[in-house]
């Protein structure tokens, strides 16, 4: 009821509009996601050696990483991406069943990222089993003395993000279409992968998140499904036992 009735992805994919009709939600017709966020493990370098972080998710079940040896995050995001994949193998039953697994490790349970991923360039930690791309990206880029290393783990988690649509209140509808537009144009894109930094869409050929995830095996929380995470995540924190983070 907030949105305008343009039907920006008939209009996409007729080519009135330049926005890629893979942005467009389908059901909608209305609302356009111009961001995706990845999610990655992440390490200090200096305290576990490449050939010793996982490279499958269940590689976080190891005993080696049982009883605070690795850090999860409370908020399950990328847990309701995982739900969002049954075509990869996971699916809902995975997940719940995952999240159990994962409780059963004893982990450092944290909430945040930028708070974490210091503690962990500092070396007071490890092993981070599920972090945002771009979070760890910058922190990598920002700080003097970086120990962090990043490892992509298929199937890649990506959750769309940033959904914009034109409200039916906007004085200026048309304008708020066209700057939709330009947000979804490649040169918007960019913008956004320079500012955000490196959310801009998957779907936006040339942005960063569709250069890695080039041939690799993606799990996506998509246009479909999105509707369905908040309680996804709730079956995720009941799953962890409802716990309450050390480091925030």
């Amino acid at each position: 009821p907030y949105a305008k009735r343009f039907d920006i992805l008939g209009m996409a994919e007729q080519g009135v509009l330049g926005i890629e009709p893979k942005m467009v939600d389908p059901k909608n017709r209305t609302v356009v996601s111009l961001a995706t966020v990845l999610f990655v493990g992440a390490y200090n370098k200096n305290l576990l050696s490449a050939d010793k972080v996982p490279t499958t998710w269940d590689g976080f079940l190891r005993p080696e990483f049982k009883g605070r040896k690795m850090m999860v995050d409370i908020r399950p995001i990328m847990y309701s991406t995982f739900a969002a994949c049954p075509d990869q193998g996971m699916g809902v039953e995975w997940m719940v069943n995952y999240a159990q697994k994962i409780r059963a490790q004893q982990p450092v349970w944290v909430r945040g990222y930028s708070r974490t991923l210091t503690a962990m360039n500092a070396g007071e930690y490890a092993l981070h089993s599920g972090v945002y791309y771009h979070t760890v990206v910058r922190l990598m880029q920002k700080t003097p003395q970086n120990n962090l290393e990043l490892k992509f783990i298929e199937p890649v988690p990506a959750t769309l993000f940033e959904a914009e649509m034109v409200l039916n209140s906007s004085r200026n509808p048309h304008a708020g279409l066209l700057f939709l537009e330009h947000q979804a144009s490649a040169e918007g894109q960019k913008v956004i992968d320079e500012r955000e930094p490196l959310k801009a869409s998957l779907h936006s050929p040339g942005s960063v998140a569709a250069k890695q995830l080039k041939g690799k095996k993606v799990c996506l929380n998509g246009h479909d499904t999105l509707q369905l995470s908040s309680s996804w995540e709730k079956m995720a924190v009941e799953a962890f036992g409802f716990p309450g983070a050390e480091v925030k």
